[in-house]
Protein backbone atom coordinates (compact mmCIF):
# COMPACT_ATOMS: atom_id res chain seq x y z
CA UNK A 1 0.00 0.00 0.00
CA UNK A 2 1.57 3.45 -0.92
CA UNK A 3 0.90 6.34 1.44
CA UNK A 4 2.66 9.51 2.47
CA UNK A 5 5.46 8.44 0.20
CA UNK A 6 5.55 5.37 1.70
CA UNK A 7 4.63 1.36 1.23
CA UNK A 8 3.86 -0.21 4.40
CA UNK A 9 3.39 -3.97 5.07
CA UNK A 10 0.93 -4.95 8.09
CA UNK A 11 0.76 -8.10 10.17
CA UNK A 12 -2.72 -8.30 11.70
CA UNK A 13 -3.74 -4.99 11.10
CA UNK A 14 0.15 -3.52 13.10
CA UNK A 15 2.73 -1.61 10.92
CA UNK A 16 5.11 -4.19 10.60
CA UNK A 17 7.61 -2.20 8.42
CA UNK A 18 7.75 0.18 5.49
CA UNK A 19 9.65 1.64 2.22
CA UNK A 20 10.09 5.23 1.64
CA UNK A 21 10.52 7.26 -1.50
CA UNK A 22 10.38 10.23 -3.18
CA UNK A 23 9.10 11.00 -7.11
CA UNK A 24 11.23 12.76 -9.27
CA UNK A 25 9.18 12.64 -12.34
CA UNK A 26 9.41 9.44 -14.11
CA UNK A 27 11.46 8.16 -11.16
CA UNK A 28 10.26 6.91 -7.90
CA UNK A 29 13.32 7.11 -5.57
CA UNK A 30 13.84 4.48 -2.87
CA UNK A 31 15.95 5.53 0.11
CA UNK A 32 14.92 3.38 3.02
CA UNK A 33 13.56 0.42 3.81
CA UNK A 34 13.09 -0.87 7.48
CA UNK A 35 11.00 -4.02 9.33
CA UNK A 36 10.35 -3.43 13.27
CA UNK A 37 12.28 -6.15 15.23
CA UNK A 38 9.43 -7.41 16.38
CA UNK A 39 8.83 -8.60 12.46
CA UNK A 40 12.32 -9.66 11.55
CA UNK A 41 13.23 -13.18 9.82
CA UNK A 42 9.86 -13.69 8.55
CA UNK A 43 10.78 -12.32 4.80
CA UNK A 44 8.53 -9.17 5.25
CA UNK A 45 11.01 -6.56 3.62
CA UNK A 46 11.09 -8.84 0.61
CA UNK A 47 7.97 -8.97 0.34
CA UNK A 48 7.58 -5.14 0.54
CA UNK A 49 9.89 -4.43 -1.89
CA UNK A 50 8.65 -7.14 -4.38
CA UNK A 51 4.73 -5.38 -4.04
CA UNK A 52 6.08 -2.09 -3.82
CA UNK A 53 8.36 -2.24 -7.27
CA UNK A 54 5.39 -3.87 -8.72
CA UNK A 55 3.30 -1.02 -7.99
CA UNK A 56 6.02 1.41 -10.08
CA UNK A 57 5.44 -0.74 -13.09
CA UNK A 58 2.00 -0.62 -13.18
CA UNK A 59 1.96 3.36 -12.47
CA UNK A 60 4.19 3.61 -15.29
CA UNK A 61 7.49 4.92 -13.45
CA UNK A 62 10.75 3.79 -12.90
CA UNK A 63 12.96 2.62 -10.19
CA UNK A 64 15.78 4.45 -8.72
CA UNK A 65 17.31 2.24 -5.66
CA UNK A 66 19.02 4.02 -3.83
CA UNK A 67 18.27 2.07 -0.20
CA UNK A 68 20.80 -0.41 0.19
CA UNK A 69 18.09 -3.36 0.64
CA UNK A 70 16.65 -1.92 -2.45
CA UNK A 71 19.28 -2.10 -4.38
CA UNK A 72 20.00 -5.49 -3.12
CA UNK A 73 16.93 -6.89 -3.41
CA UNK A 74 16.93 -6.04 -7.56
CA UNK A 75 20.25 -7.66 -7.56
CA UNK A 76 18.65 -10.84 -7.72
CA UNK A 77 14.90 -9.90 -8.68
CA UNK A 78 16.41 -9.90 -12.63
CA UNK A 79 12.13 -9.27 -13.60
CA UNK A 80 12.51 -5.29 -12.60
CA UNK A 81 15.42 -4.77 -14.93
CA UNK A 82 13.53 -3.33 -17.35
CA UNK A 83 12.26 -0.28 -15.04
CA UNK A 84 15.52 0.55 -13.05
CA UNK A 85 17.66 3.90 -13.23
CA UNK A 86 21.08 4.24 -11.37
CA UNK A 87 21.09 5.76 -8.40
CA UNK A 88 23.42 8.54 -9.84
CA UNK A 89 25.46 11.21 -7.60
CA UNK A 90 22.81 13.87 -8.99
CA UNK A 91 20.14 11.68 -8.14
CA UNK A 92 20.99 11.47 -4.60
CA UNK A 93 21.98 15.06 -4.46
CA UNK A 94 18.32 16.05 -5.56
CA UNK A 95 17.33 12.98 -2.76
CA UNK A 96 19.08 14.83 0.41
CA UNK A 97 17.63 18.30 -0.78
CA UNK A 98 14.11 17.21 -0.53
CA UNK A 99 14.82 15.46 2.52
CA UNK A 100 15.58 18.35 4.32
Amino acid sequence: MADRHRYVVLVDGERAGLTAYRDRGVQRVFFHTEIGDAFAGRGLAAQLVHAALTDVRASGLRVVPVCPYVAKYLTTHNEFDDIIDPATPEVVEWLEAHLK
